[in-house]
């Protein structure tokens, strides 16, 4: 009776293992506060890129986008402009295209490397090609964006969530959510609005 009671101990164990890792894969992603893993993709220029490359950065705008996708489309040029407004301060534009190119071919590497050319990216578009960093983010948008700030313990993530507050129209734009971020970050000042919801597609797997 004992040796069965010690089993069932044991399998309680090993499940509740399981599940808990099970959650912590598929959970929400990073918050506010949370340190980035460091990651390593592929560029468009096929050379492989991560976080720990930019020595000298204050930190980074991550943009979860694609080219597919009509709101990704519609602030493609103003994920450029942040990055040719903050680059040179120090936050420089991290772009990562994480669609199933199976299910969207228009986002195939080789179609990401025409968009590039075509739109000049002044940054690097990585491919999540085996779709395994969007999840460790939490992105479920095309665009979902992330400003992390370079600690000493690393790069923490101080805004999730939209460029700003009207994709349709960048004139009519009155909150500027990302700009606003990096524009705190780099006064040494806390980032007031740390969340807003993503406007986009979702990210196809």
């Amino acid at each position: 009776m004992k040796t069965h009671l010690r089993i069932a101990l044991i399998l309680a164990v090993v499940v509740s293992t399981v599940s808990f890792t099970t959650k912590k894969v598929s959970g929400d992603g990073y918050q506010i506060g949370d340190v980035v893993q460091d990651f390593k993709l592929k560029n468009i220029d096929n050379k492989e890129v991560s976080l720990s490359d930019y020595k000298a950065a204050k930190g980074f705008i991550i943009a979860f986008t694609c080219n597919t996708c009509p709101y990704a489309m519609a602030y493609e040029d103003r994920i450029i402009a942040l990055d040719k407004k903050y680059a040179s301060q120090g936050y420089p534009v991290i772009a990562i295209m994480p669609n199933n190119t199976t299910v969207k071919p228009g986002d195939s590497f080789e179609a990401m490397q025409r968009r590039a050319k075509e739109k000049d990216y002044t940054f690097p578009y990585l491919i999540d090609a085996d779709q395994s960093v969007y999840p460790q983010f939490g992105a479920t948008k095309t665009p979902h964006m992330y400003v992390l700030k370079k600690t000493k313990k690393g790069n923490v993530v101080e805004y999730i969530g939209a460029i700003d507050d009207n994709y349709q129209d960048a004139s009519a734009v009155k909150e500027k959510y990302v700009e606003n971020a990096v524009d705190a970050l780099l006064k040494g000042e806390e980032v007031k609005q740390k969340t807003t919801r993503a406007i986009g597609c979702t990210i196809k797997v």
